[in-house]
């Protein structure tokens, strides 16, 4: 399904009924990573997919995809399905947009779970990646995502997931340059959130990585540990919706 939204569309998908769950992918990913997911918790509850503004089939309205900009979008779908409280858990950029949505809309969430995310702003270093992102992509943006895509989990690991992850890159080929120099900008401006997460009286939970190249984990434990959010490490890398599916899956089941 579709709906318009400041002259495009936004890509959403909506199943099973009651206690609405929303999942929000990463950054260059689709709605589609949660495929092997949305069945079986589905029978329980309301599952809702989105594709992210620039991301699979939505469109893309701006030269910068702020964290704020995607939230509204994402509030936008939840009006249109007259969804005013849900549980919403997001992958690595979804987690960002999570944050962004509670701060704009306090009353939205009813619990809050970042999967290999953060709530902290990028590294004055992670920010000059980012301007280097843009500048590989506007070069050469085949070359960009394969590498983006690779970096985020161990070359061992990648072998044993190598269809998933091109199946992954596939997808992010399909987006154009300017929808990625647009989320990139948008994640390089994002909002430090880590107060807003400590205060969250809501249940919060982070999932991450062991193997994570991305985010690291002794970080996140002491994030989790002064933000009073449980904390569940995977064995995997920045990808556990690939590479911990299994175990996922069932913490997914357990949201509330």
């Amino acid at each position: 399904m579709k709906i318009s939204y400041r002259d495009t569309e936004i890509y959403f998908s909506s199943e099973g009924t009651g206690n609405p769950l929303i999942l929000l992918h990463g950054f260059m990913e689709s709605s589609k990573i949660w495929n092997d997911f949305v069945p079986s918790l589905a029978v329980n509850r309301q599952v809702v997919c989105i594709d992210l503004p620039g991301h699979g089939e939505s469109g893309c309205f701006n030269e910068i995809h702020s964290m704020e900009d995607m939230a509204k979008a994402v509030k936008e779908v939840l009006w249109n399905l007259n969804i005013e409280k849900a549980a919403v858990a997001g992958h690595s950029m979804g987690g960002y947009v999570s944050l962004e949505l509670s701060k704009i809309f306090p009353t939205l969430l009813r619990s809050l779970t970042l999967i290999n995310s953060t709530p902290e702003a990028d590294s004055e270093e992670r920010k000059i990646n980012r301007d280097r992102a843009v500048s590989l992509v506007n070069k050469n943006k085949s070359a960009f995502v394969k590498m983006a895509i690779s970096n985020l989990m161990l070359p061992d690991s990648s072998k044993k997931h190598n269809s998933e992850v091109q199946n992954l890159v596939s997808e992010a080929l399909k987006m154009s340059g300017k929808a990625i120099t647009a989320a990139t900008k948008g994640m390089k401006i994002r909002s430090d959130n880590f107060e807003l997460f400590a205060k969250m009286e809501i249940p919060k939970n982070i999932i991450a990585g062991k193997q994570d190249p991305i985010l690291d984990l002794d970080g996140l434990k002491l994030l989790a540990n002064k933000g009073k959010s449980n904390l569940h490490v995977l064995e995997g890398g920045h990808l556990s919706f690939i590479e911990d599916k299994q175990v996922l899956r069932k913490l997914l089941h357990l949201i509330d």
